[in-house]
């Protein structure tokens, strides 16, 4: 039951970012450098386009894809990674405020001593706007993402009309989408610093009177949230696909962003723990993590099931482009990553975090949330390379982006824990925490 007075030998723990911490950072980012410039020279010597862009302009017709386009391979290879990975991250980010947000409202005390984590995970939701805005600003004047911001796709006077795309024009217009994400993220932006001052406030101050203001701010924001997110998935990732359409999409992304950032908060958790900090944190509480990827992972694995199921059975031209795209389309460019989806995002953590005694050790729940990321990374890239690279798609650039980020979203991450105690120590519920057991 929880207690209004905090374990008494329960103290504030403050996170040293050493110099080798930060130098390591950097050397992510490095090697994401080099891998990119490798790749964008790979692409501009040709390598492998003669196939792929054979393949790309054999299965265009067919599945409703737009044949090459836009920008020099290369660089729009590049945009369109850098579009892949912020809405990855940005996601991930945003998870890190659901997360405080659902524990303020279920009134949880078990996740007090993670809380802290979970509220970093949140700071790179402002440069993830930056980002989204100017990539989108790019790709709108090239074209290299979005299928409908083709010149004239929407006017019935030109010879690229589209009157699928143009019946959408209401919805999928420049100003209404910039809108829409700009405040989206800013809500999420907002809501988010406005819940991070009150647990820094409760730090200083004590009481419940923060507490009790976290749980009305949370329980606003759960709902913006929820209308917000399916949204924003429709925006920055279905829309792509503009021809095709699917009302279990916006649950599909969530839940993928929901297992990561699920992922990523267990996997900081166990790292601090590793490195000394987070004493009190123990293994009920590494077992409810683990439960809580093991039961979403199976709930990410029950959208997709559905969403796949009902479109295969129905077997409408409309509908099924999408997976035929990706399962057998582009000369099976995609079919092997079709399947490796599946594995190591449900198979392999199903397998692994089936037991309890798995779910309380560190080391299997660390190879676990390494697999979840990198797979939910992967499941990004399915969905987002075919409607946009067609068979013109890589991974040498779209990783070297993705290690850029990596290392930027870890340095502003570990940035925000180290401005304040890792244990929120005049928290209500502190003791119930410490106190946890599974």
């Amino acid at each position: 039951m929880a207690t209004l007075t905090h374990h008494e030998s329960v103290t504030a723990e403050h996170l040293e970012v050493t110099p080798g911490t930060r130098k390591n950072f950097m050397l992510i980012i490095a090697a994401g450098v080099v891998l990119l410039i490798v790749g964008i020279i790979m692409s501009m010597m040709g390598i492998g386009a003669a196939h792929h862009e054979g393949a790309a302009a054999a299965h265009g017709a067919a599945h409703g894809a737009a044949e090459h386009h836009g920008s020099a391979p290369w660089l729009k290879r590049l945009i369109v990674s850098l579009w892949h990975s912020n809405v990855f991250f940005t996601g991930v980010a945003a998870i890190g405020t659901v997360f405080v947000a659902i524990q303020y409202v279920a009134y949880a005390g078990w996740s007090v001593l993670i809380k802290r984590v979970a509220e970093a995970l949140s700071a790179w939701l402002i440069p993830g706007l930056v980002i989204m805005v100017v990539v989108f600003g790019i790709s709108y004047f090239t074209h290299d993402i979005f299928h409908w911001t083709t010149p004239g796709i929407m006017d019935p006077k030109s010879e690229n009309y589209d009157a699928i795309i143009a019946g959408k024009s209401g919805f999928l217009n420049l100003p209404f989408y910039i809108a829409r994400m700009v405040i989206f993220l800013g809500l999420w932006a907002f809501f988010t610093k406005k819940l991070r001052d009150l647990s820094l406030a409760e730090d200083l101050n004590g009481g419940t009177e923060y507490f009790h203001k976290s749980i009305n701010v949370s329980a606003l924001f759960l709902v913006i949230f929820a209308v917000s997110s399916p949204i924003a998935a429709w925006d920055w990732v279905m829309s792509i696909d503009t021809h095709w359409f699917s009302t279990m999409f916006g649950w599909y992304i969530f839940a993928s962003w929901w297992v990561s950032g699920l992922a990523a908060i267990t996997l900081c958790t166990i790292i601090l723990k590793q490195a000394g900090y987070l004493r009190w944190v123990k293994e009920g509480h590494l077992h409810d993590l683990g439960k809580f990827m093991f039961g979403f992972s199976i709930f990410w694995t029950y959208v997709w099931f559905s969403q796949f199921m009902l479109i295969w059975y129905a077997n409408l031209p409309e509908e099924s482009v999408y997976f035929n795209q990706r399962l057998g389309g582009f000369d099976g460019q995609y079919t092997w990553l079709f399947f490796f989806n599946l594995i190591i995002n449900f198979v392999f953590p199903f397998l692994v975090l089936m037991t309890r005694d798995a779910k309380r050790q560190m080391i299997m729940l660390k190879i676990v949330t390494i697999a979840i990321l990198v797979g939910h990374w992967f499941d990004f890239y399915l969905a987002i390379m075919p409607g946009t690279m067609q068979a013109n798609n890589g991974f040498i650039i779209e990783i070297g982006v993705a290690l850029v980020f990596l290392g930027a979203f870890l340095t502003l991450m570990t940035n925000r824990l180290a401005q304040a105690s890792l244990i929120p120590v005049h928290h209500p519920f502190l003791d119930e925490s410490v106190h946890h057991t599974t």
